[in-house]
Order: C-alpha cells, then structure tokens, then sequence
C-alpha cells in the first residue's frame, strides 16, 4: 500500500482498499452459488459506494465510466450466465466487451450521430446499387405513384408556405415540408454537391421497393393516415453513435422524393424522422424494442430501406 509506505494514513483510504480486496477475492472463486453471488454483490456495493464518496470530487464524469458500470451493475448476471470469470475464453471476453463496454461507450458518446447515421446509409446503398447492377445488369428502379408536389429548388420556400397554408395536410407532413430544406442541404454536404442550380423535386405518396413492399406517405389511405415505419440495417461497428436492435435501426417516414440535378442521376431519397429507445436499461418488451420518435430528421437513399416494419406507439 503506497500510501501506508509513505506515511499518509486515512481511514477512508485504508477501508476502500480493504473493500476492494474482498470484493476481488470473491470474484476470483472457481464456482458460486446463489448465496455467494449475494455475498459477491454486497461487496461491490459497499466498496462502489465508499469509492465514490472518497473521490467522487475528483471525478469529471460522476463515474459514468462502462467499465465500472459493468462491474458494479452486470457482472453477478454475467457470472450466472457465463459461470466463474476465470474460465471464460477469449471469445466470451470479446463478446461481453461488445455488449457492455463498446456499445454503451459508443451510445454514451453522442458526437456528430446525423451525419455518421447519413454516411452509413449512403455507403449500403451504394453497395446495394452496384450488387443490383451485377446480378441484372441494369439500374437498380422503383415505381413512384400518386405524385402530390412538384417544384424546383429556387422555389422551395414560397412553395413549401403556400401547401402549408393553403391545403390540408396532417402533421407530420407539415412536419417534413418544414425540415424538408434544412434535410436537404445537409444531404448534398454530405455528397459535396457544390451546387443546386437546377434542381427539381417530385414528391410522391408511395412507392414499391426491391422487395415488392410499398412505402407510403398519404393522409388518406383506406379513411387513415399512413406513414410507414421502416428498418435500416447498419454494422454495430459502424453505428458507433446511436442504439440499434442488433445492427437495425429503425425510421419513420415523412416524405417521399425524388431529386433531379442537372449534372448527376437523380435521386430516390425519403425524409424520415429517427426512432431510439425509451429506455437504455429496459430497450426491449418481450423481445420487441420499445421505441420513442426523436427530433432527429434526415435524409436517406430509398435503395438503403430494408423493409417496412409495424411499429407499436
């Protein structure tokens, strides 16, 4: 003990290192039972509690570290789980890394999350055009129908006022139309179009996807509003920065387009409005994810939709 060797003696500072040890040879037994996984818990919860009252004024965090998180909230489950830490492979090592570090560091790290989410998005529809482009030999096409708007850039605020004003739209396509040109111009940032001289918007009440499904943003369908909810997969070690269900993320939709530019193919993209968790601590329901709309809107590559999810409010 260093600070015994150097003569600075505090009762506080000899009793959190006292917790610890018994905290860490609880944890290094060969087997538990449910009596020592109890005992083992205590422990950690008499020695957190101490550590924090010792240091807690040296923390610029408050301690919302993963790791200690880890320790202190899921390593007993992870014990009744996984069995004695000291067997565990490297694999089970890699594995509860990914679930209770990595992740939550990288949800818990909110940094930039519309563009990553944008930028990862492009690149699978990318991938998925050139993979449509091998396997047939053509573009990859959708079938648009029922066109309700059709403008050109230079006219998009006048236009986007009037429709609002003047005729009946529900919400959350008011919604759109109202983050419709922000959306937009940070979707050309992203593709670094220079310029949107030009540029003509259709915009659509449905259309039929790869997979035959059809996406729809209509205020009457059958006599009811339908906005369809859908999924977007992306890799966990892309996602670094917003929660997903096992790589998928899901969206709702606002607005259906497509963008012609005069120097480039036009564009199949869809204005939607971000889903996330409720709850980081109880994200699913009986094995569904408990789901809450955010105030994060973008724009994203209808080629990148994987399909259209039902989505319980």
């Amino acid at each position: 003990m260093i600070f015994v060797v150097d003569d600075l003696l505090n009762k506080n500072l000899s009793e959190v290192y006292l917790k610890w040890n018994e905290m860490y040879l609880l944890s290094r037994q060969k087997t538990f039972k449910e009596s020592d996984l109890k005992n083992f818990q205590e422990a950690i919860e008499k020695w957190i509690n101490l550590f924090i009252k010792l240091f807690g004024q040296f923390s610029n965090f408050d301690f919302k570290l993963p790791k200690l998180h880890s320790w202190v909230h899921h390593i007993v489950d992870t014990i009744r789980e996984f069995g004695a830490i000291n067997g565990y492979t490297t694999e089970t090592y890699e594995v509860l890394h990914k679930i209770y570090v990595k992740i939550p560091y990288c949800l818990s790290n909110k940094k930039d999350v519309e563009e990553q989410m944008m930028k990862t998005i492009w690149r699978k529809a990318i991938i998925k055009q050139n993979d449509f482009k091998k396997k047939f030999k053509t573009p990859l096409k959708f079938n648009y129908s029922s066109k309700l708007f059709e403008f050109d850039i230079s006219e998009a605020f006048e236009f986007i006022d009037k429709y609002k004003n003047e005729t009946n739209l529900d919400e959350k396509m008011i919604k759109g139309l109202d983050h419709f040109i922000q959306s937009l111009d940070l979707y050309f940032d992203l593709l670094k179009i220079s310029t949107a001289q030009g540029c003509h918007i259709k915009i659509y009440r449905s259309i039929t996807l790869e997979n035959r499904a059809i996406l729809r943003t209509t205020n009457m369908f059958h006599k009811r509003l339908w906005f369809s909810n859908i999924s977007v997969t992306m890799n966990d070690e892309e996602l670094f920065e917003y929660q997903s269900d096992n790589g998928i993320c899901y969206t709702q939709t606002l607005l259906i387009t497509e963008v012609f530019l005069k120097k480039e193919k036009s564009l199949h993209l869809a204005l939607v409005q971000w889903y996330d968790f409720i709850s980081k601590r109880t994200p699913f329901v009986y094995g569904c994810p408990l789901l809450k709309l955010t105030e994060v809107y973008n724009f994203i590559e209808i080629e990148a939709i994987e399909d259209i999810v039902h989505i319980v409010p």
